[in-house]
């Protein structure tokens, strides 16, 4: 959550103020401190009864904001993730006079899946730092036993604990990239602090030097466009997950993982591709996975989309966005083209284009309260959703289905809202008054 509201807010609004987030990040170490000692006393814990409403709170604007909404498919998602939280917050509201031992158990289940989920990726990509990631998801595993076992907690404490870690990996995450703020140069971007170092996806954050040269002109907004596994290849059977952010197999018994690809009209089109297909089958499939140097090959630039489309089809999903900033975004691509070297799982198209919109997206949301602005994106449950995507990525790699799911909920992040029901009727009812008002005759006072 902390970096990506560090990308939204921007290192520019963020450096004179580092000590103010500093003194936010011992905030939420307290806070955590003081839950711990709250449930310690047999009391219910505030802070799960103030997250329950959150949930609430934004599952109820979803259900407002969803029938404003283009599209049967837009509208659905949108629906189902405003039920999905209005169900979550009732949950936790209901803590713990019934729900103790029932939500204990799903805090304990979402760590066992997420810690095996780690140690499985890590152990079959091999990433830089691959054994750090099966650490944690070790301890994951840990805690997940803990909490379903009423030893050495009772199960209404389980839920306390939880929230007190999220505030205090929180917390200590916020406190150190304060203090990297104080020696951060104004021309880099806040894409090359050490936090966002784990996978070296960012060795191409833009560093601007001089912001007030003339651009290039753009047409339209910024698009990212992706090729879905199943919407790109004629797949007989079907495996949802899997085929959804992995890959899929086609009728012949090919592996299509899709491709995505990001777009700023007219002259500006990010999409990696490999010099040769990769055509192997599904048996070798899983060596391909490894992010190491044997797996590095030659790759290319396509480019143009009608390039793409003539060559293969057209793009089954597409998300766009009109806050960015354009001279980011080309610093980042003209570092990123330099070397064309092609890996399926740590320099691929997804790669490429997930870290070309964050470079792009750096300090949309900047302000001169920079510091209340960070602690505002830190209660939205679109920025909890966001990080959590990115940490899927960074525990395996960016696919065309992650990448699609990240755009999504940063447009929610990013893009205004339409205005609400009641602003809208208004505003027509005035202009409908205004186009009756009778037009006075010529020459008439």
């Amino acid at each position: 959550m902390v970096q990506l509201a560090f990308i939204l807010v921007g290192a520019k609004a963020l450096r004179e103020r580092w000590w103010v987030l500093s003194a936010l990040a011992a905030s939420l170490i307290g806070v955590a401190v003081l839950i711990l000692l709250d449930a310690m006393d047999g009391t219910m814990s505030v802070a799960t009864q103030v997250f329950g409403a959150v949930f609430v709170f934004e599952g109820l604007l979803g259900f407002v904001t969803a029938f404003a909404l283009h599209g049967v498919k837009s509208r659905s998602l949108a629906l189902f993730r405003a039920f999905a939280l209005v169900f979550v917050g009732l949950f936790i509201l209901d803590y713990p006079s019934r729900n103790g031992m029932a939500l204990s158990l799903l805090f304990g289940a979402a760590f066992l899946l997420d810690g095996v989920a780690r140690i499985v990726t890590a152990v079959v990509v091999r990433f830089r730092l691959w054994r750090a990631t099966v650490a944690v998801g070790v301890m994951e595993l840990i805690l997940a036993a803990v909490i379903a076992s009423r030893w050495p907690l009772a199960h209404e404490l389980k839920v306390p604990l939880c929230v007190s870690l999220l505030l205090l990996m929180s917390g200590w995450i916020l406190l150190r990239a304060s203090l990297m703020l104080r020696a951060h140069l104004e021309e880099v971007a806040v894409l090359a602090l050490p936090i966002f170092g784990g996978r070296n996806w960012y060795d191409n954050a833009p560093v601007i030097v001089d912001d007030t040269g003339p651009l290039p002109p753009s047409e339209g907004p910024l698009t990212v466009r992706v090729w879905t596994p199943v919407g790109s290849a004629d797949v007989g059977g079907r495996r949802p997950l899997i085929d959804r952010y992995i890959a899929a197999v086609d009728r012949n018994g090919a592996i299509s993982t899709g491709h995505s690809a990001l777009e700023l009209r007219p002259d500006l089109y990010i999409s990696h591709y490999p010099a040769q297909e990769i055509d192997h089958p599904p048996e070798e499939f899983a060596a391909l996975l490894r992010a190491t140097r044997e797996n590095d090959i030659p790759g290319r630039f396509q480019p143009s989309y009608a390039y793409e489309c003539a060559n293969w089809c057209e793009a089954d999903a597409k998300v766009e966005f009109t806050r960015f900033d354009a001279r980011r975004l080309r610093a980042f691509w003209a570092g990123y083209r330099q070397d064309d070297t092609y890996n399926l799982t740590n320099r691929n198209c997804s790669v490429v284009v997930a870290a070309a919109l964050d470079s792009a997206l750096e300090g949309a949301l900047a302000s001169r309260m920079a510091w209340l602005r960070v602690a505002r994106l830190m209660a939205n449950p679109d920025v909890w959703a966001a990080a959590y995507i990115r940490s899927r990525a960074e525990a395996m790699s960016w696919t065309p289905g992650l990448v699609l799911d990240y755009a999504r909920t940063l447009q929610r992040i990013l893009e205004p809202a339409p205005p609400p029901f009641a602003i809208r009727l208004r505003d027509f009812v005035r202009r409908l008054t205004r186009s009756r008002r009778p037009v006075p005759e010529p020459g008439s006072p």
